[in-house]
């Protein structure tokens, strides 16, 4: 793993991958880096205009590049279900790379489209049921591997299931994004051990690109009107953190690296700030089986997406 860079991606050709968040920032860069080794690539954001115009940087960075940019709301679980569908119907039973990116960072307080504290929502919920129901195209692809994307700022906060809305006590930004933090990784933990259950060689593991400049930093701050902490992000990202290409390399190296163990958990090898890909540290609470198992059942109920090929 020492020094790993772009460079020692394998080869990618006549593999498929979605990539959520894909037009900017780690997403777009991981999309751009699997789709230069071969892979096609499915963009799936939000916004029509953004992904069409990642699909667009990305070909003309990368000529031959086979990529589609799919609309998906990660706030809406109609637009998952629609996406899910339109995955099956197009691209067929093959999923070799989920690569759960998407997410918010320290939103005021808001809910999506189906009643969700907005960051649990889309960070970990939209995600959940996204993989739940792409499940069956990766369980029919040998080696297919699940990336979802946390942050070291998961320390923040363990999952409260009795307060999935993150309201007790009053509404904190910065606590309910440490949650859906935490929530990605004790659903990496939850489902590399229900895969193993039942035999199969899916990957499930998990990455965070230490501090990397992209506009998640400023968008969460500025949308909450704190304009002091979006000045403090800015200067931050201008003298401290590291490139999206960089942070994207724990990511691509989740993906496809030789010998990624189930729930792992790649970062930046310097502090977990910055730096090649390396093991990360995480907090004990993200591997806690009986935390995992009850968010597992909470979020099938409050989805309605449930695993019924893991049980």
């Amino acid at each position: 793993m020492a020094g790993w860079n772009v460079s020692d991606i394998p080869d990618q050709r006549g593999r498929t991958a979605v990539v959520t968040g894909a037009n900017s920032g780690i997403g777009f860069v991981t999309a751009r880096e699997l789709a230069r080794r071969g892979a096609r690539v499915v963009l799936a954001c939000r916004s029509e205009a953004r992904g069409s115009e990642a699909g667009d940087r990305i070909t003309s960075e990368v000529p031959g590049a086979d990529v589609e940019f799919v609309r998906l709301d990660l706030g809406d679980l109609d637009s998952v279900a629609e996406f899910a569908a339109m995955f099956d119907l197009v691209y067929g039973e093959r999923l070799d790379v989920l690569v759960n990116n998407a997410g918010v960072m320290a939103l005021p307080f808001a809910r999506t489209s189906d009643g969700f504290e907005t960051q649990f929502g889309v960070n970990h919920l939209g995600h959940f049921a996204l993989t739940g129901l792409l499940l069956p195209a990766l369980l029919a692809t040998p080696g297919a591997r699940v990336v979802t994307v946390s942050s070291m700022f998961h320390v923040l906060a363990n999952v409260d299931i009795r307060d999935l809305d993150s309201k007790r006590g009053g509404y904190r930004r910065w606590v309910a994004y440490g949650r859906s933090k935490s929530a990605n990784l004790l659903f990496t933990h939850e489902l590399a051990r229900r895969l193993a259950g039942v035999g199969s060689d899916v990957v499930a593991a998990a990455a965070h690109p230490g501090y990397a400049s992209t506009n998640l930093q400023t968008a969460g701050p500025k949308l909450a009107g704190r304009k002091g902490a979006e000045r403090v992000m800015e200067i931050g990202n201008r003298l401290l953190a590291q490139s999206p290409d960089a942070g994207a390399l724990p990511t691509l190296y989740a993906a496809t690296a030789p010998g990624v163990r189930p729930d792992s958990f790649t970062g930046p090898s310097f502090a977990m700030w910055r730096g090649a890909p390396a093991s990360s540290w995480r907090a004990g609470w993200t591997r806690n089986d009986a935390v995992g198992e009850r968010l597992w059942s909470a979020s099938e109920q409050l989805t309605g997406v449930t695993y019924d090929a893991l049980k």
